[in-house]
């Protein structure tokens, strides 16, 4: 027998309607092309027909317990045994006559081959294909997100149609169960340097009468964002914490003198802003630390080089120390206000004085407790990555 090079995967959810053209079609185009190929229909609770459907067609039937599309479509790659997989949603929109289309990228030496439904990246949406939200405001804006936060690139990283190699998808240990799958490739494939294609493709309407699509506008488009989000440490923890110190070092500067510029006099209401600045900051960017290490060691996001470096100049033991001697600084500036408080005989203070010791002296406090704290969690974190 013809080992098989290509494998087909449907995910499936009640596509009785539309899942036998799919088959037909898919199975067409590799006969035709000489391609030694199979369909596997990866179904996830269908109550329809749809399951029979498969077999009668002569597709491979995969039982996936776990709710989804992206279980749907692991439980489906699992079981592909071609070393080239295209996925596809089976409700008639894609037309798997261009499987091999995506077949010659991949045999070229691709490692993903993306479609592109939108006509930036060549791709064509017929009439009634696709929401104009989607097509205009949704799709764009994520795919140009991926292009400038992950250099993805790509032009429609929505699009359900694409082909990789089982190598590559081993290689990525995806994670999401969810609508995030499709673009939790895209963004693993080009932070791994992974070699990405992209293929125009035409969008059809969708073929299903008995039920309504499963994407939800607004939730899914939430759920993307999101990931975006957690996969970019850099931007979600590190920048907003770097600009709400730099503000608070500023606040220090003018409000430590009582520096008057123009008509606005800074004093210890300013130094109390600035301390809100300067906590809330050094935990943002600490964070960002400990985020981009959990997402390391749990293969959300690909080994960094500049986590090693840091790790390297900063251990366990001398972050203790910088945070064990941020706070003894502090610790002293607070006597210090105790001690004028007796010396006063614990009388009235001038606040305005004393609250350019005490503010300080609690800054550095607090964040000698968070360096501290944060060190031990990051070492905790990085012996289970080793």
């Amino acid at each position: 027998m013809t080992p098989i090079e290509v494998t087909v995967v449907m995910p499936c959810l009640n596509e009785a309607d539309t899942l036998a053209t799919c088959i037909r079609k898919a199975l067409a185009a590799m006969r035709n092309a000489g391609i030694a190929g199979e369909v596997v229909v990866a179904d996830n609770g269908s109550t329809d027909d749809s399951p029979a459907i498969a077999r009668e067609e002569g597709a491979r039937l995969v039982q996936v317990a776990d709710r989804g599309y992206g279980a749907a479509l692991m439980g489906g790659i699992e079981a592909a045994q071609g070393r080239f997989v295209i996925m596809g949603d089976a409700d008639d929109s894609y037309d798997f006559g261009e499987v091999p289309t995506f077949v010659a990228r991949l045999r070229a030496g691709y490692d993903l081959v993306q479609g592109c439904r939108l006509e930036s990246g060549g791709g064509r949406v017929l009439p009634g294909a696709m929401p104009r939200l989607h097509r205009w405001l949704g799709n764009p804006m994520f795919s140009r997100i991926a292009r400038h936060w992950f250099r993805a690139p790509v032009h429609d990283i929505y699009c359900g149609l694409r082909g990789f190699t089982k190598t590559l998808y081993q290689k990525l240990d995806q994670r999401c169960t969810g609508m995030e799958f499709a673009t939790e490739m895209i963004i693993k494939a080009s932070l791994s340097g992974a070699r990405i294609g992209e293929v125009p493709i035409t969008l059809h309407p969708d073929g299903r009468t008995s039920h309504s699509p499963h994407l939800n506008t607004f939730r899914d488009g939430w759920r993307t964002l999101r990931f975006f989000l957690m996969c970019t440490p850099r931007r979600l923890f590190l920048m907003p914490g770097l600009t709400l110190v730099v503000l608070g070092i500023a606040g220090f500067t003018v409000a430590m003198p009582g520096m008057t510029l123009g008509r606005m006099t800074f004093d210890a209401h300013t130094l109390l802003f600035a301390s809100l600045a300067l906590i809330c900051g050094s935990q943002s960017m600490l964070f960002a630390l400990i985020a981009k290490t959990f997402a390391i060691t749990e293969g959300v996001l690909p080994p960094d080089p500049r986590v090693d470096r840091f790790a390297r100049i900063l251990p366990l033991e001398r972050g203790l120390l910088l945070g064990l001697a941020t706070v003894v600084l502090g610790g002293v500036m607070l006597v210090a206000a105790v001690n004028e408080w007796r010396v006063r005989d614990f009388g009235r203070l001038n606040y305005a004085e004393t609250m350019r010791v005490v503010v300080p002296g609690v800054t550095l406090a607090v964040l000698g407790y968070q360096t501290i704290l944060s060190c031990f969690f990051l070492s905790l974190l990085s012996m289970r990555r080793r």
